[in-house]
């Protein structure tokens, strides 16, 4: 049985990761500080046989005992809310966090995947985004505690990739969204369906034509699975290529929950992305993935699991 640690497994994608590789038959051990991730989302597991939990911080020096085969580093606050909130956690995840588990892995001789972020590209003045294109990011700005957290990150992985020729693979993932994640965790889908769940008016920010392009969860962790297990020590892109505008996600929020309540606008926040869109070619032409389940289909489940919190 091949072990698998998951840091940032209590959080909303860590979860769900932990329950995939447990199906496909690996021993998973679950890392979190518990900042951003809870218990609740992994309460399922717990006490399963081929399932450990650690409560642990990251960007404290990391020891597990026994062989390890793959580690899976997902440990940071991904929302804006988030991230914000804990700007220097943010960083030191990013940083003193990559290279902890990134160490690990070369003592474990392990293979190391990243889950980097669309965040790497910042505004981008290209559409859709590449794995090529370096991105137009604000270091000193509000956001860039996560976008240069992340862009280090990917920058100590293809160190250890090339001076301790470490096994490696960076996924950029693009928005996700579905079961398990907080209502309040500042990002669109959530946002929307917690307020028309209750009854208040749904929050656009600036005029609502920035773009994004969201993928469902189950679509995602199989892209990250394919990338865990291929060859590709290159980053990836993994998310769905069908660009919604924010102000048409909101409506459609509205006409699934069959509400009738208002679109309201908010000011933009600073350096928020103008669009959002994966270019996946690499991802369909390397792996054989691509996204299978709709954002109509998506939402709908997503709103389900919500509507019964």
């Amino acid at each position: 049985m091949e072990r698998a640690l998951i840091t940032g497994g209590a959080g909303f994608i860590g979860s769900h990761l932990c329950d995939f590789l447990l199906g496909e038959g690996y021993e998973v051990i679950c890392l979190d500080n518990l900042i951003t991730g809870s218990t609740d989302n992994i309460a399922h597991l717990l006490g399963k046989k081929h399932f450990t939990f650690i409560h642990y911080d990251v960007t404290k020096y990391i020891f597990i005992q026994g062989p390890l085969d793959y580690i899976l580093h997902f440990a940071s606050p991904a929302s804006p809310i988030d991230y914000l909130h804990y700007p220097i956690q943010t960083l030191k995840v990013g940083s003193l966090g990559t290279h902890n588990a990134l160490g690990l892995a070369k003592n474990k001789n392990a293979r190391f995947l990243l889950a980097s972020t669309s965040e790497i590209y910042g505004d981008p003045k290209v559409n859709p985004q590449r794995e090529d294109y370096w991105g137009n990011v604000n270091p000193i700005g509000p956001r860039g505690v996560y976008d240069e957290a992340k862009r280090f990150a990917e920058a100590m992985t293809m160190a250890y990739q090339r001076y301790h020729k470490l096994d490696t693979r960076i996924a950029r993932i693009f928005n996700t969204y579905g079961p398990r994640m907080r209502k309040k965790d500042g990002r669109a889908i959530p946002a929307f369906v917690d307020q028309a769940l209750s009854g208040e008016d749904l929050t656009v920010f600036g005029d609502g034509s920035q773009t994004r392009s969201f993928c469902y969860i189950s679509d995602m962790i199989k892209g990250i699975y394919k990338l865990m297990v291929s060859k590709i020590s290159t980053p990836v892109n993994l998310g769905n290529p069908d660009e919604i505008s924010i102000k048409e996600l909101a409506e459609l929020v509205l006409k699934l929950t069959k509400t009738k309540i208002k679109i309201i606008t908010s000011p933009l926040p600073t350096d928020d992305p103008k669009v959002r869109r994966p270019d996946i070619k690499l991802a369909k032409e390397k792996l054989k993935w691509e996204p299978e389940l709709t954002l109509h289909d998506g939402l709908k489940l997503t709103i389900d699991w919500f509507s019964k919190k």
